[in-house]
């Protein structure tokens, strides 16, 4: 399955994501979304000082306000 780099925080959706056969990395540092196919982040730190740097290509999906199973869907559809 794909390899989704999940922030430390959003436990329930790690393990949410690793029951469904995803390898699930936990962002700490920049350089841990290094070859993930999808991240989730919690949203919170989202352009905090109107600056917002890309330092990937792959999808971003932000979990606040969503289930784990909401957050499990975006992901499986970012990935098709």
């Amino acid at each position: 399955m794909a390899k989704i780099g999940v922030e430390q925080s959003l436990t329930n959706v790690q393990q949410a994501l690793r029951e469904k056969g995803h390898d699930v990395v936990e962002l700490r540092q920049e350089s841990d979304v290094n070859g993930c196919d999808c991240c989730v982040t919690t949203g919170l730190d989202s352009n905090v000082m109107g600056m917002q740097n890309t330092i990937t290509q792959a999808p971003v999906i932000t979990a606040n306000g969503l289930s784990a199973n909401e957050v499990c869907e975006q992901v499986e559809q970012s990935l098709q």
